[in-house]
């Protein structure tokens, strides 16, 4: 396209998640501008005068350099200029500029006038959306559903930004989802001195950075006991794991290990062993657990097609109609 415009004109484009963040890129334009117009909705410390129609600002912008400061490209006078042959200088967006507006958004749900429900949950009354949208989450990735694991990431980080903005408002010890924000960066520094810190000769590969990254752990939280820490919440078998893998860092033996002839002595002794050789003993159970479900639906659905009903059917007919490996 041919510009009819007079040269150094352009539209600045604010990111609406950053605000009034002006581009680098835009500077020399904004100096050479005779003027500087910005459309309606751009944020008010642009300080710019209001736009004029757009016959008017076209007219302007084919006399002299003009600049037009818009929020995005279906604004009709930043289209028309851009048509005309403006070009377009983005404000480019971080990695993540998006949890700027989700912050933002789950303000704006908590906050008066906005949705009385958000507005009444407290920590506790939120645990059990934790531990559900946790658990969605880690069945999209053992179903390698790409879309819901999408999805899932999306809910549990909901699960943050609720609790930061719950947190926000506590009276007696507040703090903000920038500073748990904050808290994590220090931590991810602090505990990659490989990476962030001109290197460490105690971290040669994965296997020497998880033992690295325990060892700052324990000076950081200056804990007492190789297994503080761990929290006694999870899944029994997750737990189980997770204490022998503890334990076993600090050369604990494995025939200490608990005894006995009960069901949880040998679970947790069976756990610990395969932690201890390497695998996941949760998952491993879980995929035998799923593989299972499937199972019995499959018999079911066996049964209903033979005219059974799977609820009242005896053993000889859950054998019968049974999956046969192979």
């Amino acid at each position: 396209m041919t510009s009819s415009l007079a040269a150094g004109c352009a539209v600045v484009l604010l990111s609406p998640r950053l605000g009034p963040v002006l581009p680098a890129a835009a500077l020399p334009a904004l100096r050479a501008a005779t003027a500087v117009y910005a459309v309606p909705g751009a944020p008010e410390e642009v300080a710019a005068d209001p736009a004029p129609d757009t016959p008017e600002l076209l007219r302007l912008a084919a006399a002299a350099p003009v600049v037009l400061v818009a929020t995005a490209l279906t604004d009709p006078a930043a289209a028309a200029l851009h048509e005309a042959g403006a070009p377009v200088i983005g404000t480019p967006e971080p990695a993540g500029a998006a949890l700027v507006e989700a912050a933002a958004v789950m303000d704006r749900l908590r906050s008066p006038g906005g949705c009385p429900w958000d507005a009444k949950q407290t920590h506790d009354s939120l645990r059990q959306y934790l531990v559900e949208e946790t658990y969605e989450l880690l069945e999209a990735i053992e179903d390698g559903d790409r879309q819901a694991l999408r999805e899932e990431l999306g809910d549990v980080l909901l699960q943050v930004l609720f609790h930061a903005r719950v947190a926000a408002e506590d009276e007696a010890d507040p703090f903000s989802v920038d500073e748990v924000a904050g808290d994590l960066v220090a931590k991810l520094v602090g505990r990659h001195p490989h990476v962030f810190a001109g290197g460490d000769p105690a971290v040669r590969d994965a296997e020497t950075q998880e033992l690295r990254w325990e060892e700052l752990k324990q000076v950081e939280k200056r804990r007492e006991s190789t297994v503080d820490g761990v929290a006694l919440g999870q899944p029994a078998v997750a737990l189980a794991a997770k204490l022998a893998q503890r334990t076993a860092r600090a050369g604990f033996p494995a025939d200490l290990l608990p005894d006995g002839d009960g069901t949880g002595a040998t679970l947790f002794v069976v756990t610990a062993l395969a932690k201890l050789a390497g695998e996941d003993p949760e998952n491993e159970l879980r995929v035998v657990a799923r593989r299972y479900a499937e199972d019995v639906r499959t018999a079911e659905r066996a049964a209903k097609a033979a005219g059974l009903d799977p609820a009242t059917m005896g053993p000889e007919a859950w054998r019968t109609h049974w999956p046969r490996s192979g």
